[in-house]
């Protein structure tokens, strides 16, 4: 049986909780308000990408979950992101502020976002890694391109995976077939029947920012993974046993991946 505890698996974007002082950034007085605070936490929460840290947790895998909302600071983002959608976003995925009107970033307030939230996360990740042969990083999409997509309003595939490019590259070409094929074969009876059923490889996105990053850094091989959220996602609600099932073909997914790279069987 392979042995996980080569694995590092990372979900950036699952947490949709918010520190007090983004909260007040955000909602301003409202922040005390119940209702208005909740509503905006759900808002992040269903933004992000909701419940991979269930989906892509694997017992006897190391795991390394964010813990505040990609809407405080995106990880997946380089550090020196100054778009409105990089490291620290203005705007969600429809566009819509998420901030009061004519907010912006001072030079220092954006320097202590980083180092409150990016700085501590990218040390454990980079502490994490050593004596590691897999780098995992989890995401989900939405089912069809956003308005901030680069496939505006087209269906998604059920299962994509960022293998990087040869200019970004984070895992190694020569295996690019046959992750494909352990993610059609571990994948194949949560697909079934489903409106999204294709594993696609680098689309609608060839690369995860954290795998290329890493792997440039350790040398470690790495790879995003997105689960289309029309898979377990209906009406803002899980479905019912879909988490429980997309985990144990994750987890078959996985195995197969790391028996690959060592050359040996799962």
């Amino acid at each position: 049986m392979t042995d996980l505890s080569d694995l590092l698996i990372v979900t950036p974007h699952a947490s949709g909780a918010l520190p007090p002082d983004v909260l007040r950034a955000m909602l301003g007085e409202d922040a005390f308000d119940t209702e208005k605070r909740e509503t905006l936490l759900r808002r992040v929460f269903l933004e992000g990408d909701p419940y991979t840290d269930l989906i892509f947790n694997l017992p006897g895998a190391r795991q390394l979950s964010a813990p505040w909302s990609r809407f405080a600071t995106d990880l997946n983002r380089e550090r020196d992101d100054l778009s409105d959608n990089g490291v620290l976003k203005l705007f969600d995925f429809d566009r819509q502020p998420l901030y009061p009107a004519n907010f912006t970033f001072s030079p220092g307030a954006r320097e202590q976002r980083l180092q409150a939230v990016w700085d501590p996360f990218e040390r454990d990740l980079a502490a994490a890694l050593p004596g590691k042969s897999l780098l995992i990083v989890g995401h989900s999409m939405a089912p069809y391109g956003p308005a901030l997509g680069p496939d505006k309003g087209q269906p998604r595939p059920g299962i994509t995976l960022m293998l990087g490019t040869p200019a970004a590259p984070s895992f190694p070409a020569a295996q690019v077939a046959a992750v494909q094929a352990a993610a059609e074969q571990a994948f194949a009876d949560v697909l079934a029947g489903e409106a999204f059923t294709r594993v696609a490889v680098n689309d609608p996105w060839d690369s995860d920012t954290i795998s290329v990053r890493h792997a440039r850094q350790s040398g470690v091989a790495a790879f995003g993974i997105e689960i289309n959220a029309g898979l377990y996602m209906e009406k803002n609600q899980a479905r019912p046993g879909q988490l429980a099932r997309l985990n144990a073909a994750f987890g078959v997914f996985a195995g197969l991946v790391l028996a690959s790279l060592s050359g040996g069987r799962p």
